[in-house]
């Protein structure tokens, strides 16, 4: 048969046994204790209500503990979040050319993401210009400035959207109205007509 377990006045106090100051009451917690032995008709001071009240303190020490490090926990992971935007952002910031187009970072990004091999615009006259030169602005221009339905090219403030910034990086005026993008597409389709004409004599 299994021993009972001796009441707690008959057993030493244990932060004593540890070699630890033993804590007090405080004011508050005495008058509680008092009442509550008032309740259960029995004698005051008593070992009983005073346990009872150090383990309310405990409690709520915990209790606080806990939220506390809730608060702090949730604090990091907003924080963890805020930083990941940040550099998201950034990163954004870095891939894109702030004047149009994408930066060699930005064009780097494309071919691991998608393994799209971008290369820069050509910005060279149509005197110094390739066949192949010819080709890739004529489609560009076509395939930008071309299309039956443009998107916007100023934004509500009157700033230029990326969709105009984009000629800047082929060596064009940011065009900021429909009627300056279809004469960029008119120059693309001349560079695509003179690129067929040297195709042909090659």
């Amino acid at each position: 048969m299994a021993r009972s377990p001796r009441a707690p006045w008959k057993r030493q106090n244990p932060r004593k046994r540890a070699g630890k100051a033993s804590k007090h009451l405080s004011p508050a917690q005495k008058s509680a204790a008092k009442a509550r032995a008032r309740r259960a008709g029995r004698r005051y001071p008593n070992l009983v209500d005073n346990m009872r009240m150090a383990a309310k303190k405990t409690s709520k020490a915990k209790k606080s503990a806990t939220k506390k490090s809730a608060k702090t926990t949730r604090k990091r992971k907003t924080a963890k979040k805020t930083a990941k935007t940040s550099r998201k952002r950034s990163a954004s910031v870095k891939e894109k050319d702030p004047r149009g187009g994408l930066t060699a970072a930005g064009r780097k990004a494309f071919a691991r993401k998608q393994g799209a091999h971008l290369r820069p615009g050509v910005t060279k006259k149509e005197s110094e210009m390739t066949p192949q030169e010819m080709r890739r602005k004529g489609s560009w221009a076509v395939r930008f400035y071309g299309r039956a339905k443009l998107p916007p090219l100023v934004d509500a403030k009157g700033r230029p959207t990326r969709h105009a910034l984009s000629a800047h990086a082929w060596g064009e005026p940011v065009p900021k109205t429909a009627a300056a993008a279809r004469r960029i597409a008119a120059k693309g389709e001349r560079l695509l007509a003179r690129y067929r004409r040297a195709k042909v004599k090659a």
